[in-house]
């Protein structure tokens, strides 16, 4: 007999509430059955409001409803490619510390924000409902939040002249809240040599030795080597992993190898999945019956991290790959396999995780207190500030786009931590451009990078050297400064990113470029799009100044002195080349 969902199709279906006003033109409505809610809306530092909602013991549900006006999309830390309006029969999400955050932006056509919000406590379990209200010609959130014993606590962000904006007043705040996030070690800030997508799971202690050789003398700081160490590490599943002990064939003596790769002065990290359990493994029998749940990923089950036994497990094998191995630090993947666990009734996974991850932050840092931990979109946001240095965003291999939006996204509530892209893979025998293309979709974040270096041809070669080269020297401004990449459905193809008098636009579609020669010292300009040209909006009163322009593998081609006067210039920068503008006087 099949069963039909009682659940309303839209939200106008919903049992009636009683909407008032909120802030701007947003309005709020509250339901707690069996209680009697209260709500205060208050300011906090940094221009934000808090929203305070007490209820004890009951689950409550916060309504949200803004009128559409020029309504352009609807961003969250969830959307993917879902960033334009969806209507709210669509609109669901489920998040918690390891899978994304409660938070949203709704803005027009100008960028401008509608409804910027975002939970103040990013632990537990929330679900969400989002979109246009077809019936009621209104843009639409509710939050269904657990009973909790203290208040439920959201920030508003008040209009706010782009999403970047408003994200960044969010973020200055989660950063007061968070004295203890975890410390980032300058090798964390340094891009990196990812063993993934150049190997898979082929890999072994003389290949990546030959890798690390040739990425130390590019300019990497870091070597990751990802999955197929472990025993078992083969055939892209994991009915293997558990054990996390070296494979004897690849890696005979795991400790040697990786002191070999030190002494060339890169930093050295493994992946691991802790959480996962497959039943090929010796310790199957010994931790069956503490993962009843299967993994999306196939051929494994996931640990429980409810469970004290878990967390303690977890905690003792990182330690060990670290001490034993002279590790730097871990990738630490599929936490958010978790979630397998989440709604079951039996306790908060997200609360669970934080336990676990403190227990895991305080053994780590005592055996080494620079250690290095990546952890991976979708559990990127800002509770997890204290776990985690290097957040990196999802899987997309060969997709300069995905990266670009993935990491812009990723970095627009990091906090603590830097953000790192997926690592670079592109076909070695297309032109140096494609190269060049993927390292430039990722310089808004630390680049991670996964060819076979001895593969290269020279001109691809150089284009590494020659990227990574600039990403270093413009590290303030892409990294530090402050960034505006413009509307999320847009898929950021104008970026820019200035701090010390120097501003760093990359472009990526065919359109006006603005600069103002006058207030920055040097701009940089870098040509992403299909043409070899760049035009350039100048909004200032002008000035004279020196362009220096550079090939996709670095090679200058032209040195000039123009005069960039108010109005249209069109600037001659081939197609993934860059021009450097600086001021003369």
């Amino acid at each position: 007999m099949s069963t039909q969902s009682t659940e309303a199709v839209t939200t106008a279906e919903l049992a009636p509430a009683t909407f008032e006003p909120l802030l701007d033109t947003v309005e709020i409505a509250i339901l707690a059955p069996g209680a009697d809610p209260a709500w205060t809306l208050s300011e906090v530092p940094g221009g934000l409001r808090m929203l305070q909602v007490e209820a004890p013991g009951s689950p409550v549900e916060i309504r949200l409803s803004a009128p559409l006006g020029d309504t352009a999309g609807y961003w969250h830390p969830k959307a993917g490619w879902s960033r334009t309006l969806v209507a709210d029969w669509e609109g669901r999400s489920r998040v918690s510390l390891i899978d994304g955050l409660a938070a949203g932006c709704l803005y027009d056509h100008s960028g401008a924000t509608l409804l910027a919000f975002a939970a103040a406590d990013p632990v537990p379990e929330v679900a969400l409902r989002f979109g246009v209200s077809e019936e009621n010609d209104t843009h639409v959130v509710h939050l269904e939040l657990p009973p909790s014993t203290t208040p439920h606590r959201i920030l508003f962000v008040p209009h706010s002249p782009s999403v970047a904006w408003a994200m960044r007043l969010l973020r200055g705040w989660y950063e007061k809240q968070t004295p203890a996030a975890m410390p980032v070690p300058e090798a964390a800030r340094l891009p990196l040599y990812s063993t993934w997508y150049a190997f898979n799971q082929q890999v072994d202690a003389t290949a990546v030795e030959q890798q690390a050789a040739l990425a130390a003398d590019m300019g990497f700081g870091t070597l990751i080597l990802d999955d197929g160490w472990q025993r078992f590490g083969s055939g892209r599943g994991y009915a293997g992993v558990g054990d996390w002990l070296p494979d004897p064939d690849k890696f005979p003596d795991f400790a040697t190898h990786v002191a070999r790769v030190r002494r060339l002065g890169l930093r050295y990290m493994a992946w691991v999945a802790p959480l996962l359990l497959g039943p090929r493994t010796d310790c199957y029998e010994q931790w069956a019956s503490y993962a009843p749940a299967l993994a999306k990923v196939p051929g494994a089950h996931v640990l429980d991290p409810r469970s004290p036994e878990v967390r303690s497990h977890v905690v003792r094998l990182c330690v060990r790959l670290v001490r034993a191995y002279g590790l730097d630090g871990l990738k630490v993947d599929f936490l958010d396999e978790a979630m397998a666990y989440a709604g079951d009734g039996r306790g908060d996974v997200g609360q669970a995780l934080t336990l676990l991850l403190t227990e895991l932050r305080t053994a780590l840092l005592a055996e080494r207190s620079d250690l290095l931990l990546e952890l991976r979109q979708p559990y990127v946001g800002p509770g997890m500030a204290a776990f985690g240095n290097m957040l990196r965003s999802f899987d997309c291999p060969a997709d300069s786009t995905a990266n670009r939006v993935r990491t812009i996204d990723t970095a627009l509530l990091a906090v603590g931590g830097v953000v790192h892209s997926d690592p670079l893979l592109w076909d070695t025998t297309a032109p140096a451009a494609t190269a060049a293309r993927q390292l430039i979709g990722a310089l808004h974040s630390v680049p991670q990078v996964s060819v076979r270096l001895d593969a290269l041809p020279e001109d691809h070669a150089e284009a590494v050297r020659f990227w990574l080269a600039q990403w270093r020297r413009l590290r303030p401004q892409l990294l530090d400064g402050t960034v505006e990449p413009g509307r999320p459905d847009d898929l950021y193809t104008l970026v820019q990113a200035g701090a010390d008098g120097m501003n760093v636009v990359s472009v990526f579609s065919d359109r006006t470029v603005p600069v103002q020669p006058a207030v920055h010292r040097e701009t940089v300009l870098i040509n992403a799009t299909a043409e070899n040209r760049l035009v350039l909006e100048v909004q200032d009163e002008g000035a004279q100044v020196e362009a220096e322009i550079r090939d996709p593998s670095g090679r200058i081609i032209e040195r000039t002195r123009i005069a960039l006067t108010p109005g249209l210039h069109n600037l001659p920068v081939p197609n993934m080349g860059l021009a450097l503008i600086r001021k003369t006087a």
